[in-house]
């Protein structure tokens, strides 16, 4: 059972790690895509939370892992602009971008 809990864990932090970083590319850009994403990002976090609570519960940890991974499902990355051009990987995982503000 507690395996369920760390595997719905994973899932959560994982849609509020691309959503913190949809968040800071935004700020630097101020792309709308980023911004959208953010919020996708934002309600499928909230939807993957209720899925961890749901999986604490003996006897609904299936349900509970049902929801966060349709959670996962429904933060898919969607159309977005390139603003990372050539950069190394770590700067793409942090979220750092050469396009500025205009």
């Amino acid at each position: 059972m507690i395996f369920y809990v760390y595997i719905a864990a994973f899932g959560f932090i994982s849609i509020m790690f691309l959503t913190l970083r949809d968040i800071r590319i935004f700020r630097r850009t101020k792309i709308d895509s980023y911004r959208k994403g953010a919020l996708r990002g934002m309600l499928t976090g909230a939807l993957a939370l209720l899925g961890m609570s749901f999986t604490g519960n003996p006897g609904f940890e299936s349900v509970g892992l049902t929801v966060v991974l349709v959670a996962v499902y429904f933060n898919n990355k969607g159309k977005r602009e390139d603003v990372f051009g050539d950069a190394p990987l770590m700067k793409r995982v942090l979220g750092e971008t050469t396009v500025k503000k205009s």
